[in-house]
C-alpha cells in the first residue's frame, strides 16, 4: 500500500453530499475510538515505527539541537585556538577537519533539519490536517537524516573526518590532495542526506497541495506554510545538482573517472558550479522557513494580522526565484567573463528587493500594532535587526570589486555566521518559546528567556561583528594560526570572547528548556491569544489532531469577529463540527487551489519498514565507503526488499460513507 491511498471513487459533488457532518465530545466514545486509531503504540516498538507527525517533528527538533551543541563545541575549540597569535591547541590537520565539520554540522545537520521538525510538526496542525502526506516517507526522512549525520561522525573520533571545508573545492579533495578515507565520508554522507531532504520536499510539497482543511485556499494559509513551501521547491531543483557533484567526486576518486581531473580533461570549476547553484539556494532554503517563523509569530505579539500578507507571501517565492541566478557572486574571483560579473552582481543586489518587503512588513506590523513584550517576541524582533546586518553586508559583496577585496576572507566568514546562523537561530529559538506550550503543554519561563535573549543577543553581535573588522584588515578564512604583528590580535580575543557569551546564552536557553519540561506552567489550548488554527486544538495535541476536520473561512480562524474582514466575506470558521473520518485512520484530501473537498484518504499504519530501509540504504553507502562491493550488494537487495514490502497494496480500502457521530456524543 502506498502512503496515501485513495480509498473512494465519488466525484466531488458526490462527495460532498456523502460526508456528514458532527461534533465529538472530547471523552466520548467517538473520541476514544479516534484515539485507538491513532495513537502509537508505547515501548521501543511505537518508538521505531511511529509515523505520526508530531513525534517525527519533535525528534528532528531535539536531534537538530544536539548538533547544534556540537558544532558549538567545535567552534568554541576553535575560537581558543585563535583566540591568541601563534597558538598551539590544533596542529594544522585537525583544525582542518574541525572548521569543516563545524560548517557541515551548522549547515547541514542544524539550519534544515531544525525547520524541517518545526514544519513536520506544525503543518498538519496549521492545515486542519490529520498527518502529512505521505506519514511513511516523514518517517524514512528523519531516520535517513538520523543515519547520514551518524555516518558524518563516524569518522571524526578517528581523525578522518572530512578536511577539505564544507564547500570541498577541488583540486584539494581530489585523490592526489587527500588520500584518506575523509572525502569518501563526506561525499556519501551528502548523498544519504540528499535523500532525506528530497523525499522530504515531496512530503511538504504534496501536503500543501491536497491536505488543507476545506475552505483554506492558498491565500489563507499561514506565512510558514508559504516558506516551507517554497524552500521544498527550490530543494527538489538544488539538492540533485549537489548530489551529481559529490557522487561525480567519489567516482574520480575511487572508480577511476576524471571529471574534475584537470590533468586528464576534466573541470575544477565545474565543481563550484554544480556545488553553489545547490549552496546560494540553499541559503535561503534555511532562511525562508524561519522567516515563516517570524511573520507567524510576530503578530501575535502586535495584536494584529501581519502588515502585507500578499506581499510578503510573493517576495518569498521572488527570493527563491531570484536566489536560483545569483551562484556566481561565490565565484567573481576564478576569472570568468566580464558580462556574467555584471548580471550576475545585478541580480545578486535585486535579491534584497523582496527580502526588504518583508523588512518593511514586519516593521510596520510592530508599528501599527500593540505590542506584548513576552520572550518570543525579543527574539523574533532581534531577528529583523539581525536580517537587515546580514542582508546589508550581502550587499556589499553583490559590488565586483569589494568582493575581490573580501573573498576569502573574515568578512565573508561574518555574512555568513549573521545570515545562516542569526538569521535561523534567533527565529528557531523564539519558536521554541512560542510554540513550547504546544508541543508539550507547558509555559517556558519569562524571566529566564529574556536573561537567555540578552545574552545571546550581545554575544552574537560581540563574536561575528568584528570578523567584518578582521576581514576589512585582510585576515583569511581557513587560517588556523597568525604572527603577532599581523594586527588581528584584539579582534580575534573579542571575536572569541563573544564566542563564549552566546554559548552561556544557549545554555541558558536550554536550561529553562529542561527545566520547563517538567516545572513549567501548565499552559492551556492558546495561550498567547493566537489567531491560526493549531491553537485551537489541545496542548499538546491528540494523536489525531483534530476529531472533525473543521472548515475554513478566513486567515485567522480564531480570530474571527475581533479583527475587520476576517470571516466577514465567506462566513465563520467551524472548528468544532466537521467531516467525521473514523473508518480506520483517514484524512481528507480537498483541491489544490480552492480546498474543496475531494476525496477520502487512507492513511497507513504505524511500520518498521522506513526504520529499516533506512538502515539498508546507510549500510549501503557504508559499503561503498570500504569498497567492499558484495556487501553493498547485499544491502542493495535489502534497499529493494523493503521498498516491495512499503509498496505491497493491502485489503480492505473499500469505498465507504463515513458514519455520523452519535447522537449521545454530541
Amino acid at each position: 500500500m502506498t502512503d496515501m491511498v485513495n480509498s473512494s471513487s465519488t466525484t466531488t459533488p458526490q462527495l460532498e453530499r456523502t460526508l456528514l457532518r458532527g461534533e465529538v465530545v472530547p471523552g466520548s466514545a467517538d473520541e476514544r475510538r479516534l484515539r485507538e486509531l491513532w495513537e502509537t503504540p508505547a515501548g521501543w516498538r511505537g518508538w521505531l515505527s511511529t509515523v505520526d507527525h508530531k513525534r517525527i517533528g519533535i525528534r528532528y527538533i531535539v536531534t537538530a539541537f544536539i548538533f547544534l551543541i556540537a558544532g558549538g563545541i567545535e567552534a568554541l575549540i576553535m575560537r581558543v585556538q585563535l583566540a591568541r597569535p601563534d597558538s598551539t591547541v590544533l596542529t594544522p590537520e585537525q583544525y582542518n577537519q574541525l572548521f569543516t565539520m563545524h560548517g557541515v554540522t551548522m549547515i547541514f545537520l542544524y539550519a534544515l533539519p531544525v525547520l524541517s521538525g518545526f514544519s513536520n510538526y506544525l503543518w498538519p496542525l496549521l492545515l486542519g490536517s490529520r498527518d502529512m502526506a505521505f506519514p511513511r516517507l516523514n518517517a524514512f526522512s528523519y531516520w535517513i537524516f538520523l543515519f547520514a549525520a551518524v555516518f558524518l561522525y563516524a569518522s571524526f573520533p578517528l581523525g578522518q573526518a572530512p578536511d577539505a571545508g564544507w564547500f570541498n573545492y577541488v583540486p584539494l579533495s581530489n585523490l592526489a590532495y587527500d588520500t584518506g578515507p575523509n572525502i569518501d565520508v563526506y561525499a556519501l554522507g551528502m548523498l544519504l542526506l540528499g535523500i532525506s531532504t528530497t523525499v522530504g520536499s515531496v512530503n511538504f510539497a504534496v501536503t500543501l497541495l491536497r491536505m488543507r482543511a476545506p475552505g483554506m485556499s492558498l491565500d489563507r494559509v499561514p506565512v510558514l506554510v508559504w516558506g516551507t513551501m517554497t524552500a521544498s521547491c527550490g530543494n527538489l531543483v538544488a539538492v540533485p545538482s549537489v548530489s551529481l557533484a559529490f557522487l561525480m567526486l567519489w567516482m574520480d576518486r575511487r572508480i577511476g573517472t576524471h571529471f574534475f581531473d584537470v590533468a586528464n580533461g576534466g573541470r575544477a570549476l565545474l565543481w563550484q558550479h554544480l556545488f553553489w547553484i545547490f549552496a546560494h539556494p540553499w541559503v535561503y532554503v534555511v532562511v525562508l522557513p524561519a522567516m515563516g517563523i517570524v511573520s507567524d509569530g510576530l503578530p501575535v505579539f502586535c495584536r494584529r494580522p501581519l502588515v502585507g500578507y500578499g506581499p510578503v507571501a510573493l517576495s518569498t517565492i521572488a527570493t527563491m526565484l531570484i536566489g536560483f541566478v545569483v551562484w556566481i557572486h561565490h565565484m567573481f574571483a576564478t576569472g570568468i567573463p566580464a558580462l556574467a560579473l555584471s548580471l550576475f552582481g545585478a541580480a545578486s543586489m535585486a535579491i534584497s528587493i523582496p527580502s526588504a518587503i518583508a523588512t518593511f512588513a514586519w516593521i510596520a506590523t510592530i508599528w501599527t500594532g500593540r505590542p506584548v513584550f513576552r520572550v518570543p517576541f525579543y527574539y523574533f524582533a532581534g531577528f529583523v535587526l539581525l536580517f537587515v546586518i546580514g542582508g546589508v553586508s550581502g550587499v556589499m559583496t553583490a559590488s565586483v570589486p569589494f568582493d575581490w577585496q573580501v573573498t576569502d576572507t573574515y568578512f565573508v566568514v561574518a555574512h555568513l555566521h549573521y545570515v545562516l546562523l542569526g538569521i535561523n537561530v534567533f527565529p528557531v529559538i523564539g519558536g521554541v518559546y512560542f510554540w513550547f506550550p504546544k508541543f508539550t503543554g507547558r509555559m517556558m519561563s519569562e524571566r529566564i528567556g529574556k536573561l537567555a535573549f540578552w545574552i545571546m543577543f550581545i554575544g552574537f553581535n560581540v563574536a561575528f561583528f568584528p570578523m567584518h573588522i578582521a576581514g576589512l584588515l585582510g585576515m583569511p578564512r581557513r587560517i588556523y594560526t597568525y604572527a603577532p604583528d599581523m594586527g588581528w590580535s584584539t579582534v580575534n580575543l573579542v571575536t572569541s570572547a563573544g564566542s563564549f557569551v552566546l554559548a552561556l546564552g544557549i545554555l541558558v536557553f536550554l536550561s529553562d528548556l529542561l527545566y520547563s519540561l517538567r516545572r513549567g506552567k501548565v499552559a492551556g489550548a492558546n495561550p498567547w491569544d493566537a489567531g491560526t488554527l493549531e491553537w485551537s486544538t489541545p496542548s499538546p495535541p491528540p494523536a489525531y489532531n483534530f476529531a472533525v476536520v473543521p472548515a475554513i473561512a478566513s486567515r485567522h480562524p480564531l480570530w474571527e469577529g475581533r479583527i475587520e474582514d476576517e470571516g466577514q466575506n465567506g462566513g465563520r470558521s467551524s472548528l468544532r463540527e466537521g467531516f467525521i473520518l473514523d473508518h480506520g485512520r483517514e484524512a481528507l484530501g480537498t483541491t489544490a487551489l480552492e480546498a474543496r473537498p475531494d476525496v477520502i484518504l487512507k492513511m497507513p499504519e504505524d511500520s518498521y519498514i522506513p526504520f529499516l530501509l533506512g538502515v539498508f540504504a546507510t549500510l549501503f553507502f557504508a559499503a561503498l565507503a570500504m569498497l567492499a562491493w558484495w556487501v553493498a550488494a547485499t544491502m542493495l537487495l535489502g534497499c529493494a526488499a523493503s521498498l516491495v514490502v512499503w509498496l505491497w497494496p493491502e485489503r480492505g480500502l473499500i469505498q465507504r460513507e463515513p458514519r455520523r457521530v452519535h447522537e449521545a456524543g454530541r
